[in-house]
């Protein structure tokens, strides 16, 4: 991906505060959020202190009533994601959950945010197709109706998580293994690495967009996988032009 290709001066530095810095996909998005260099600092919420982070990386203890300091920043980027059994460090970050959307939006917008990002993993099968491209429950609306500037919902598929089960139902998750491959690719699962840099593109990009809210289907995540060209991409997308068609892969059996 070509997201963090061009270094930002410092008159172009902003500040954002993910909030998710834990697991697979959030680890991946602090990672590439600090390859960009446009955001300088780059604050994080987290529930225990902890000094070893890399370079630009700033921990911002959150409260169980999430009460945030302000002057964390204009962007907020919140991430859900699985947590990690084997990774300790994982415990130090916010890991928000679902019915913790609103009130965290809230709490980030009291301390000063203006436009968000909410990164969105989910089960491809257990989403119907007309909330893929729209809000999907009142949390979301309500998210829409707090008064940011701009609001992106970037949704996409994620493998279901890893069966540890026996027996019977071992069995069935091998069956469900081998009818995933019937899905259809564009609702495929992506990879940590290229959401997380779709998603650092989308952030770098957000501040300078029309106003307004938009949800990013998971079809169109597939799709920017596919390029080469991340930031190009959700550009195109944030000011309504025509996106790229993507090349067609075709599976391994």
């Amino acid at each position: 991906s070509r997201a963090g290709s061009s270094i930002p001066s410092k008159s172009t530095w902003r500040r954002s505060t993910p909030a998710g810095g834990g697991g697979a996909l959030g680890a991946a998005l602090l990672e590439a959020l600090l390859a960009t260099a446009a955001f300088q600092p780059l604050h994080v919420l987290v529930t225990q202190d902890f000094h070893a982070t890399p370079a630009g990386l700033r921990p911002v203890l959150a409260g169980t009533a999430l009460a945030l300091p302000a002057g964390l920043g204009t962007l907020g980027v919140v991430v859900f994601d699985r947590e990690r059994h084997a990774n300790g460090r994982d415990a130090a970050f916010l890991r928000p959950q679902p019915d913790q959307l609103l009130p965290l939006a809230t709490a980030l917008q009291r301390a000063g945010v203006r436009d968000l990002l909410v990164v969105l993993p989910h089960d491809a099968a257990r989403l119907p197709q007309a909330l893929r491209a729209g809000l999907a429950n009142l949390d979301e609306q309500a998210v829409a109706a707090l008064g940011f500037e701009r609001v992106v919902f970037m949704r996409s598929a994620q493998p279901p998580a890893g069966a540890t089960s026996r027996g019977l139902q071992r069995l069935a998750d091998l069956v469900l293994a081998q009818l995933r491959l019937m899905t259809p690719q564009p609702w495929q699962p992506v990879r940590a690495r290229k959401v997380a840099q779709l998603a650092a593109a989308l952030a770098r990009l957000l501040p300078d967009a029309p106003a307004g809210t938009r949800v990013l289907a998971p079809e169109l995540v597939w799709q920017a996988a596919q390029g080469e060209d991340t930031l190009a991409f959700a550009g195109a997308w944030l000011r309504g032009e025509a996106l790229p068609d993507a090349a067609l892969k075709v599976p391994r059996l």
